[in-house]
């Protein structure tokens, strides 16, 4: 009978890694609160709090990052200026994405690196160019209903694929080819102006490709997406704090009282997916979005301009997702 590999301590502990970061980070946000006297912020801001102890844990478990949690309750529930929400978000999810992205690493969770190599670098030229030219063009209530109608369009081309709950899945790109470096680069651009707008748009364009082009499984997927959305937070939140006077000052507020939820919340979420089905990972989207787009509705007053905002949003992105479900049809005969 042979002994079993040995296992190194690092091996052995890996799992806890993320828990220890966030214990850290808790010690260095504490001494910063109290030399600040910041503790105050909790009986005013608290609902920040509340909101992402649940958009932490559903950025680690889905393709949606925290953004995409905070932006619309934001600005839809709490009337917080689009602006605010938006770098508020970059900036959380830039703690609480990377958090669950160390965990994802260190516990071997099965990822796309070449998907995050080059959707990475797209996504951080599209955040700096959209948080420079293109994000401060966008009217807040356009910014609204823009991020709902698109991830609705999202749902939709999501719930058609997965009609079929048997459907050929893959774990990794095959055939891999310049042109899908190239793609991958290009839509990383796209979900980066998008992330320039709402906080969050990087993570779930390319999951889209991932899923509906490439084939991938969502549990596959969906722990390439929250690290995607990580660096695309860091990117973000680097540039604009840099080179563009620095992020919303409103926003400072609600990141202090946020940052103790997220270091615990998104890694909880990627723990909480390692083991569950793609399936259970596409109905917990389906149902964050519906619940979205519904209270835009009731909540936005809308006027001719809005309207046309959500049809085309909506049917553009349809169109977008269609094309990429169309290739991933193609590329099933191709890879037989």
């Amino acid at each position: 009978m042979t002994d079993p590999p040995a296992t190194s301590f690092a091996q052995r502990h890996a799992a806890k890694l993320p828990f220890v970061v966030a214990a850290i980070v808790w010690v260095g946000w504490a001494i910063f609160m109290q030399r600040e006297a910041l503790w105050g912020l909790f009986q005013t801001e608290w609902f920040m709090s509340v909101t992402m102890a649940f958009g932490s844990f559903i950025a680690g478990a889905t393709s949606e990052g925290g953004g995409a949690v905070a932006f619309p309750v934001m600005t839809l529930f709490f009337k917080i200026p689009p602006a605010v929400a938006r770098d508020f978000s970059l900036m959380i999810q830039a703690f609480g994405m990377t958090a669950a992205s160390l965990l994802i690493i260190v516990q071997g969770i099965k990822v796309e690196w070449r998907a995050i190599l080059w959707g990475g670098i797209g996504g951080g030229v599209g955040i700096a160019l959209g948080l420079t030219s293109i994000a401060p063009l966008v009217a807040p209530p356009v910014a609204k209903l823009f991020f709902t109608s698109l991830w609705l369009a999202f749902a939709v081309a999501l719930y058609l694929i997965n009609r079929h709950h048997d459907r050929e899945t893959k774990t990794k790109i095959e055939g891999f080819e310049p042109k899908h470096a190239a793609t991958l680069f290009g839509i990383g651009i796209l979900g980066g102006i998008v992330s320039s707008i709402t906080g969050s748009g990087l993570d779930i364009i390319t999951f889209s490709l991932l899923v509906l082009a490439f084939r991938l499984s969502e549990s596959i997927a969906t722990p390439t997406s929250v690290i995607l959305m990580a660096s695309n937070a860091v990117a973000g939140f680097f540039w604009k704090g840099t080179f563009l006077g620095g992020m919303e000052a409103e926003a400072f507020a609600y990141w202090y009282v946020c940052i103790p939820v997220v270091v615990i919340g998104a890694p909880l979420g990627a723990r909480f997916i390692k083991n569950r089905s793609r399936l259970t990972i596409a109905t917990i989207l389906y149902a964050s979005i519906a619940i979205q787009f519904t209270a835009a509705l009731f909540i936005i007053p809308l006027n001719p301009l809005l309207v046309m905002t959500i049809v085309a949003t909506f049917s553009a992105g349809t169109l977008m997702f269609w094309l990429m479900a169309k290739a991933g049809s193609k590329r099933l005969m191709e890879y037989a």
